[in-house]
């Protein structure tokens, strides 16, 4: 069986801590790592505001995860979203080869701003 890339975002309910929320955080790469997938890519993404309010919550913390796994892991891995109350919403989607090369763009073009010093008024006048 050959391997896929997925992604997935998911939104833990806000009313955790900061300690509560990576607990969630690990349980779900924990599981993924138990059934045979490796992790290539994770993104904090913090405390946003929802578009829409969801269990009466209008905030949650954002998370994004990618690997890449066998088919058959994606069910088990859903399946715990759905019992797990502190989960908002969530969402996996199969990376083909463009969403991939976007995905690790992105990231490129993130890096690249965090690492380019600021510059002062004075030198980008010059």
């Amino acid at each position: 069986m050959s391997r896929n890339r997925y992604e997935t975002v998911f939104i833990i309910t806000p009313v955790l801590s900061d300690e509560q929320t990576k607990e969630v955080v690990k349980k779900f790469k924990t599981l993924l790592k138990d059934k045979g997938a490796s992790i290539t890519h994770e993104e904090n993404w913090g405390m946003r505001k929802l578009a829409y309010p969801i269990q009466k919550k209008s905030t949650g913390f954002y998370y994004l995860v990618e690997f890449e796994a066998d088919p058959d892991t994606i069910l088990p891995y859903e399946t715990e979203f759905r019992r797990d109350e502190r989960i908002i919403r969530f969402l996996t989607t199969r990376m083909d080869k463009g969403h991939t090369e976007y995905a690790e763009g992105r990231r490129d073009r993130e890096t690249e701003r965090r690492e380019k010093p600021k510059q002062t008024g004075a030198e980008a006048q010059a």
